[in-house]
């Protein structure tokens, strides 16, 4: 299998320029992307279980891997959710799957989102991972528009070995990922 574009250009040309940046002595201290995780909550798929069939369909297209379905932890009787009902579905992805997958997020599904103004740059926590919302699935050109029972929105975490919110932006953003001035 061939290595992914975003993979070489990490090696080439980001790791060099963190290990300017930062000062680090050797390439193995830069920070790198350890995973993605995608999540999808469909607290109605309890209502309609077909909601959440469509959802993990798509969801398989768009990442490439099939996703797993989370179950509610706890009841909450005012949403009519029992324990251990489906509530949602998620996939995890690292290594190639996951740099394909940030390849076309950066390069072919955020261009497409309507109004787009750039993501929030201040979503980091304090142990270096990004997590942003897309409101619908059909920014992805898997998608099949004319097929979609329903949109939905997903959460995206990126999760990084960084120290610091501070790196993992600097890494995020010489990968290209558009985030607001």
């Amino acid at each position: 299998m061939a290595t992914p574009r975003l993979l070489t250009f990490y090696r080439d040309s980001i790791m060099p320029e963190m290990k300017k940046l930062f000062n680090y002595k050797n390439n193995l201290q830069a920070p790198k992307i350890k995973k993605i995780v995608i999540n999808i909550g469909l607290g109605e798929a309890t209502q309609d279980i077909k909601i959440l069939e469509a959802a993990q369909r798509e969801l398989s297209m768009i990442t490439g891997q099939k996703p797993v379905t989370t179950r509610a932890k706890k009841a909450i009787a005012n949403f009519k959710i029992r324990r251990g009902s489906a509530i949602g579905c998620k996939v995890t992805l690292r290594r190639a799957m996951m740099y394909e997958f940030l390849d076309r997020l950066i390069s072919v599904a955020i261009p497409r989102i309507r109004d787009f103004r750039g993501l929030p740059p201040d979503s980091f926590d304090k142990s270096g991972n990004y997590s942003f919302g897309l409101n619908e699935q059909v920014i992805f050109p898997e998608v099949d528009v004319d097929k979609v029972m329903k949109t939905y929105g997903m959460d995206v975490t990126i999760v990084t070995d960084a120290k610091s919110a501070k790196e993992a932006f600097e890494l995020l953003r010489l990968f290209g990922m558009p985030f607001k001035k």
